[in-house]
């Protein structure tokens, strides 16, 4: 028995799923491109493969996530860690697949599912299904872009239909309660979408976890702007429930038939010979004599040595370490909210005050054995980076935020909330930079200018410009 996927164009896309082991016949008078009707489980399959795809996905026309951190750096083509945005129009692309491709998907998943027959039990596990997933998109493109498009946005519309954009801060608050909401509707000693969640097949356990894990991440984000609202959400969720555990990661694994990991079709299918780890995360893991080393990339002359970055001319490809193999596999994971990250912002709300159970230095260590394990290390190689890097509680900020960016290696946008947040590591714009410091936001899509000029131009004035540099509300220091 076998899925078969197809892509199709329009609003969002859609994929059908047939699943027979005979031949049906009467599919045959079906007009596949053009399907009548999709079912919410297959409505959520969609959105959810898009939102792994697109957010893990290092291609230049899509995020620029890994250049933002700094992670990776060119060796042909500069332009991307140059922070050119434009040539390759990244803010549409990701901006399309977003709200076309993901969340569109979800909200149609959830006009479907009222008109589904299920047990009520169920049925209520599968709208929160629908709407936590919703909510993980929301939070990735807030923290991507700040004031978007929410309340009118995904609205059924004429022609010419220009959505007002909302303010940042507006829409945490309205994420927050819908978080709330959705984990009262879980019953966790039944399932949601058994077939078609590719995520967590209906293990609702884990979607509260999840939940959880999202509302942790947006309290964290409020530290500096309301530290009072920032202690009340992180405790409220840790006490609710968080992932405790690598199997409880948001991850989705490809079939490597079907669905092929980014990485993969970037790197080895499109035979591109360009990216490669850069010095910047290189060095620093040389200096702390990292054993994640040898499991993240391959050597050159016997030594780890990472891509130049912001390099105006480009150097050969062979001079420097690469990705290791394991990363682009066809059927390697993408973890786009990890158990290694929670335990980093558990350290994180500990050394902020907060009352999480536990100490910051203990949760920092956690964090960094998880990270070395889940990558097949021991816990003695472990313990024995941490004897050498032993956290610093008068300067937590330096070794949570040094360590949580090298541990979200190849997860570039849990990274680039930490480096926000923390102001850790201090990255460097390159001297051939197209824009006049690191990248903390993603600038507005170029379509927006053209199709809904009006509220895009007051949202770039209200946020204090439309540029890289102008930082979101939650991002004070």
């Amino acid at each position: 028995m076998k899925n078969i996927f197809k892509t199709f164009l329009g609003l969002a896309i859609a994929i059908t799923t047939l699943s027979s082991c005979e031949r049906d016949t009467t599919l045959l008078n079906n007009d596949e491109k053009h399907p009548s009707s999709l079912t919410s489980g297959v409505l959520l399959s969609m959105g959810q493969y898009q939102e792994f795809y697109y957010i893990d996905n290092p291609s230049v026309n899509f995020n620029n996530y890994r250049f933002f951190t700094q992670q990776w750096s060119e060796t042909t083509y500069t332009d991307e860690m140059n922070y050119n945005l434009i040539t390759r129009a990244q803010p549409r692309g990701h901006f399309q697949r977003m709200y076309v491709y993901s969340l569109n998907n979800f909200v149609k998943a959830q006009e479907a599912l009222l008109k589904e027959t299920n047990d009520p039990v169920i049925a209520s596990n599968k709208w929160a299904t629908n709407e936590i997933s919703q909510i993980f998109v929301w939070e990735n493109v807030v923290d991507t872009w700040g004031d978007v498009p929410y309340t009118d946005a995904l609205k059924a519309s004429s022609d010419g239909f220009a959505p007002k954009y909302d303010d940042a801060r507006a829409i945490y608050n309205d994420l927050v309660k819908r978080i709330d909401f959705a984990i009262t509707k879980i019953n966790t000693s039944a399932k949601g979408y058994e077939v078609n969640d590719i995520a967590f097949k209906g293990d609702m356990t884990k979607w509260k976890k999840l939940a959880n894990s999202i509302k942790l991440r947006l309290a964290l984000n409020l530290s500096d702007v309301d530290p009072a609202k920032a202690k009340q959400l992180a405790e409220e969720a840790i006490a609710s429930g968080v992932m405790t555990a690598t199997a409880d990661s948001y991850t989705f694994v490809y079939d490597g038939v079907t669905f092929t990991n980014p990485l993969f079709d970037n790197l080895v299918a499109s035979n591109r010979d360009d990216f490669v780890p850069s010095d910047v995360l290189i060095n620093m893991m040389n200096t702390k004599v990292d054993p994640r080393r040898d499991v993240w990339f391959t050597k050159k002359d016997g030594k780890f040595i990472g891509g130049i970055y912001g390099s105006p001319t480009g150097n050969p490809y062979a001079n420097y370490s690469h990705v290791a193999d394991s990363f682009k596999k066809s059927t390697t994971a993408s973890n786009l909210l990890s158990y290694s990250e929670v335990l980093f912002m558990k350290a994180e709300a500990a050394a902020r005050g907060f009352n999480v159970g536990g100490t910051d230095e203990t949760f920092y260590n956690a964090a960094v054995t998880e990270s070395m394990t889940e990558y097949g290390l021991t816990s003695e190689s472990a313990s024995a980076y941490l004897a050498a890097n032993p956290y610093n509680a008068n300067n937590w900020k330096k070794s949570i935020g040094e360590e949580a960016w090298v541990a979200m290696y190849n997860r570039a946008f849990a990274a680039w909330n930490f480096v926000r947040r923390l102001d850790t590591p201090s990255l460097i714009n390159p001297p051939n930079s197209n824009v006049a410091g690191v990248p903390v936001r993603m600038i507005y899509s170029d379509q927006e200018y053209t199709l809904n000029r009006a509220n895009v131009t007051a949202a770039a004035a209200k946020i204090g410009g439309d540029a890289v540099t102008t930082k979101l509300f939650w991002d004070k220091n």
